[in-house]
């Protein structure tokens, strides 16, 4: 497939490397369109824009802050109508506060909610977001495969999501429509507060896996 990532950090990064060993063709989207020349050169991935990023892929993948997430989807908004859209954000507000990271969201909301509301034509799914970045891609749990929990309105669109979560090695769990988004958003302040609180990340990653 064309898949186009919203987003130049670690997850993004991670998921554009991870993606295209499977033979995907990628494209990395940015503000300006030239942040990461360094990572995208020796590869045939590209970077452009975000709205060139959303307008020629297939598949987008929503690789943003939380904070900036809703005005870059609006943004490229004409060109997600009818796609497949994975969203990895979650909605943090700032600094943690004994262990948990506080967020924007109200009680029961999501922040996928809020993306599928500005883009109702769109077709989101919530995945990826309760997972550091550097496990995200056939992670290594002692020969056990980690369940990867997604969300979403769409049946067809969750069956692309189940597609490419098992390509990446991880066993997909669908916990259904997008009113379980604030659910699976919780969990990465649950997963983080071990690392907050006792600044042991080996053991958040530890919880993760069990």
């Amino acid at each position: 497939m064309k898949i186009g990532i919203l987003g130049t950090g670690h997850v993004g990064q991670a998921l554009a490397k991870g993606l295209e060993a499977l033979g995907h063709e990628i494209v990395i989207g940015s503000r300006t369109g030239d942040r990461i020349a360094a990572f995208v050169a020796g590869s045939a991935m590209r970077e452009e824009t975000f709205a060139e990023t959303a307008h020629h892929a297939e598949l987008v993948i929503v690789a943003l802050k939380g904070e900036v997430a809703e005005a870059v989807v609006a943004s490229v908004a004409s060109h997600l109508v009818g796609k497949v859209v994975l969203d990895t954000t979650n909605p943090i507000a700032g600094s943690a506060v004994d262990g948990i990271v506080p967020y924007f969201t109200g009680p029961g909301e999501s922040l996928l909610q809020r993306l599928q509301a500005l883009v109702p034509q769109a077709r989101f799914v919530k995945c990826f977001n309760s997972v550091a970045a550097h496990l995200m891609v056939h992670p290594d749990f002692g020969g056990r495969v980690p369940s990867m929990f997604l969300c979403g309105d769409d049946a067809e669109a969750k069956a692309v999501a189940t597609s490419i979560i098992t390509s990446l090695g991880w066993a997909p769990e669908d916990v259904g429509g997008a009113v379980a988004g604030s659910a699976l958003e919780a969990l990465c302040q649950i997963w983080c507060a071990p690392g907050f609180l006792r600044n042991d990340w080996h053991h958040a990653f530890a919880v993760l896996r069990s």
